[in-house]
C-alpha cells in the first residue's frame, strides 16, 4: 500500500500521481488524508490524558506518603475518570487506524514516472515486436486450436466440462506431455538464478492481502469457506510472503525464486467473452518468477525478468510483442508492467501471456518483507517484482495454431525434444 507518511509529507504528488490512472480513488485518498488528521489528533489527546494519569498517580503516591488519605482519593477518583477518558481515546484511534488501513488496501499504486499515460488498454504502448513473423500465415495455420486439439486427441473440453463445468479443459496424450514440457523448459531455462519452490495451492486471507488480490478483488478468487482458505490466482501470492514480516540482508537481495503451479481464477464477469477453448480459463499451470529487490536494484531485475520471459517465446518460434502499460491500465498493485503477447494465428488474436511487474515497496508494506541496509540504520521495505516465464493455455494453443502442419499434425519446437520422451511431433 501507499506509504502513509509519504500521504502526510506530499499530498499533491501523490493524488497527481494516482490522479494518472483515471480512477475514483482520489476520494478514498483524500478521506484517507482527513483520517489520519483525526487519528493523530485523537493520538495527541490520548498521550496528553496519559501524561496526565501518570503525574496523578505520582500525586497520590506523595498524598499518602504524608497522610492525606482524603486529598488522596480525591485525587485518585480523578485520575479513574482520566483512565475511562484514555480507554475511549484508545478505542477511538484503533477504530481510526482500523479504518485507514482498510482504504489504503483498496487505493491502487502509484504508477511509475516512466509509464506511459492513457486511460486504458487502447492507450497501451507497443514498445517491439519478436519472434517470427506476425503477419505472414498459411492456411493450414488459420485453424483454432480446439479444433486442431480435438482432431488430434490432445484436448478435451466436452469432458472436462462435464467433470468440472464450464471454463474447464483437458489435455490428454500428447497435449498434457506438451503443457508439461511447457513448464519443465520454464523451469529449466531460469535455474541459473532462481531457486524454485513448491508453496501451497490454499493460501491465508492475509497471505492473499499481501500481493493486493485481497480486498479488492475477492469475486476473482476461489474461496474455500469451511476452512477460510483461498486457492491461489497465481504463485506470485505465496512466492510474495515467503519472506513476510521478516527483515531481510541486503547483501542477500535480488533475492529470485521460481514456482511451477497450478493458478485457479474465477474470472467473474467474463462468461461469453473469449471462452471458447483455452482463451479463458478457471485452472491453469504457470511458471512464475519473482524478486525482492532494494529499489537501486529494481530497474535491472525487472529488465531481467522481461528478457527472460521474452527469450521463451523466441525459442517456441513464436510471434510476440510487447507492450507498455499505461497508467490507466496498470494493475492495482503494479507501478509499472510490461504484457507479453503471442500471436494465435488460428483463433487471429494477440494473447496475453506474461505480465512483468514492478511493484515498488506496494506489496512489501502489506506483508512487512523488509531488509536492513549493510551499512546499517533502520530497516527498509524491499521491492518486489514478478513476470510470468511461462504461462500453459495460450503459449500452448500459440504453439500448435503456429506450428501446425499441412497434413495436420503439430512440428513441435526444438527446445522441447528433450521433454517429449523422444517425441518431435503429434500425429493426426
Amino acid at each position: 500500500m501507499i506509504d502513509l507518511k509519504r500521504i502526510r509529507s506530499d499530498y499533491p504528488a501523490v493524488a497527481s500521481a494516482l490522479g494518472r490512472r483515471g480512477t475514483d480513488d482520489l476520494d478514498r485518498l483524500e478521506r484517507v488524508r482527513e483520517l489520519d488528521e483525526d487519528h493523530r489528533a485523537v493520538e495527541t489527546q490520548r498521550n496528553e490524558v496519559r501524561s496526565e494519569i501518570k503525574g496523578l498517580s505520582r500525586t497520590v503516591g506523595e498524598l499518602r506518603r504524608d497522610g492525606k488519605m482524603d486529598e488522596a482519593e480525591s485525587v485518585a477518583a480523578r485520575s479513574r475518570e482520566l483512565g475511562e477518558t484514555e480507554r475511549e481515546l484508545d478505542a477511538r484511534e484503533e477504530d481510526l487506524q482500523a479504518s485507514i488501513r482498510q482504504l489504503l488496501l483498496v487505493i491502487p499504486n502509484l504508477p511509475a514516472d516512466d509509464a506511459p499515460d492513457g486511460a486504458g488498454a487502447h492507450d497501451n504502448v507497443e514498445a517491439r515486436r519478436g519472434g517470427r513473423d506476425a503477419e505472414v500465415w498459411d492456411e493450414h495455420q488459420r485453424v483454432p486450436h480446439w479444433e486442431i486439439g480435438e482432431a488430434l486427441g490432445i484436448l478435451d473440453v466436452e469432458r472436462a466440462v462435464r467433470m468440472s463445468g464450464s471454463m474447464f479443459t483437458m489435455f490428454r496424450g500428447m497435449g498434457a506431455t506438451l503443457s508439461r514440457a511447457l513448464c519443465q523448459l520454464a523451469l529449466d531455462a531460469n535455474a541459473d538464478a532462481f531457486e524454485e519452490i513448491r508453496p501451497p495451492s490454499l493460501v491465508l486471507g492475509d497471505t492473499m492481502v499481501s500481493t493486493g488480490h485481497l480486498p479488492k478483488f475477492s469475486d476473482d478468487a476461489y474461496h474455500v469457506t469451511r476452512d477460510d482458505l483461498w486457492a491461489i490466482p497465481t504463485a506470485e501470492v505465496p512466492l510474495t510472503s515467503l519472506a513476510r514480516d521478516e527483515i531481510l540482508a541486503e547483501p542477500d537481495l535480488p533475492m529470485r525464486l521460481m514456482a511451477h503451479t497450478a493458478c485457479f481464477r474465477r474470472e467473474a464477469g467474463s462468461a461469453g467473452r473469449d471462452t471458447r477453448g483455452l482463451l479463458r480459463v478457471h485452472e491453469f499451470d504457470k511458471v512464475e518468477i519473482l524478486a525482492y529487490a532494494t529499489p537501486e536494484q529494481a530497474a535491472d531485475v525487472h529488465a531481467d525478468l522481461l528478457a527472460r520471459a521474452e527469450r521463451l517465446l523466441d525459442e517456441l518460434g513464436l510471434a510476440y510483442r510487447v507492450l507498455d502499460l499505461c497508467a490507466g491500465d496498470l494493475g492495482q498493485s503494479s507501478r509499472r508492467t510490461f504484457d507479453l503477447e503471442v500471436y494465435a494465428p488460428g483463433v487471429d488474436q494477440w494473447l496475453e501471456c506474461s505480465s512483468v511487474s514492478w511493484f515498488g515497496d506496494y506489496q512489501a508494506r502489506r506483508a512487512h518483507i523488509r531488509y536492513r541496509p549493510a551499512e546499517g540504520g533502520s530497516p527498509i521495505p524491499v521491492h518486489t517484482l514478478n513476470g510470468s516465464a511461462l504461462a500453459v493455455p495460450r503459449v500452448w494453443a500459440a504453439v500448435v495454431e503456429t506450428h501446425r502442419q499441412p497434413d495436420g499434425s503439430v512440428a513441435l519446437p526444438a527446445v522441447l525434444h528433450p521433454y517429449l520422451r523422444g517425441a518431435t511431433s503429434i500425429g493426426p
